[in-house]
């Protein structure tokens, strides 16, 4: 039977979880948030009864939903399977974050309730980090519409490029949220997911930069091990807001970089708002931004594909 824990904020700041039973640590603890995704969680959950590998906790972490999540989660008579129900106030980090805290495993998986995983994601991802890596990820396919059955295209993670602080900054990576599992003790010493309502929808890049200062020890497996649901929900879709939310992610994280490495990240963050702005239409921004890039030392990659970028807007204006 699924365990129900509710979850107070004390007046400190300080969490607690009532009546968590003591268990015996299971080896991965797999973090759900989830608010009004009935249409999803049992898809997603069904992924981890599936697991080859059988040493896992799940912690849903429920902000309160208003549909029918609770029906689905009563269809699942796992043990293995704790609910903690929250206010996030519309921050998913603070859920993520109180996952975290209730985890009781060496391994922390990170499971969004849309996605779902293949069912060696698990083992593959274990071998990999009792080969020494402190993170694992890798690819996932892109899943559109309930009924697919044939997945072609993927989200690409991005091999790791050491060292890993500035490959985040100034190269930018891919690291897929839903294919990440990290070590436990990582996550402590970098205290946790950041809660800051500035961060949401990139707490999760926000996370892999501050644990690689910690640890250069990320491996990439060179697997598909799981699905990516894009759709209505998905909250890092192109936006002004998530312009701001980047353009604050890096303003933490400049200042730690030589005067040519933040010159090198400057021009990567033109170029990753030029492509947003480019998305939302706004062609004059993507535009200036572009070629603002284009002056800076940014790798050759996001050279071309800037330049290539600039000749479409003005064949359009032309």
């Amino acid at each position: 039977m699924i365990n129900y824990f509710s979850h107070a904020l004390l007046g400190s700041g300080r969490e607690v979880v009532n009546k968590m039973p003591q268990l015996s640590a299971p080896i991965v603890s797999v973090v759900i948030p989830t608010y009004n995704h009935s249409d999803f969680l049992g898809r997603c959950l069904q992924s981890l009864v599936e697991q080859s590998y059988p040493h896992w906790e799940a912690i849903v972490v429920d902000n309160h939903s208003s549909d029918s999540t609770d029906d689905v989660l009563r269809g699942f008579s796992e043990s293995r399977i704790k609910v903690v129900k929250v206010h996030n106030f519309g921050v998913i980090g603070v859920s993520r974050d109180i996952g975290v805290s209730c985890a009781k495993g060496e391994f922390i998986a990170f499971l969004d309730s849309d996605d779902w995983w293949t069912p060696d994601k698990l083992k593959m991802s274990l071998d990999a980090l009792n080969s020494g890596a402190d993170v694992v990820f890798h690819d996932l396919f892109i899943a559109k519409c309930f009924d697919q059955f044939i997945y072609k295209k993927k989200i690409r993670s991005t091999p790791p490029k050491h060292p890993m602080f500035q490959a985040l900054l100034c190269n930018g990576m891919s690291i897929p949220n839903s294919s990440v599992v990290v070590r436990r003790d990582v996550l402590l010493k970098i205290g946790g997911i950041s809660r800051n309502n500035d961060l949401v929808a990139v707490e999760d890049y926000d996370t892999w930069i501050r644990i690689s200062r910690v640890t250069d020890r990320f491996i990439r497996l060179n697997k598909c091990l799981g699905y990516y649901w894009v759709g209505d929900t998905n909250m890092s879709k192109a936006s002004p807001a998530q312009i701001q939310r980047i353009k604050f992610l890096y303003s933490q994280y400049l200042g730690e970089l030589s005067s040519w490495e933040r010159r090198k990240a400057e021009g990567f963050l033109d170029y990753r708002v030029a492509r947003i702005a480019l998305r939302l239409g706004d062609f004059s921004t993507a535009l200036s931004l572009f070629r603002r890039a284009l002056l800076k030392p940014i790798d050759m990659t996001y050279r071309l594909k800037a330049s290539v970028f600039i000749v479409q807007i003005l064949w359009q204006k032309s």
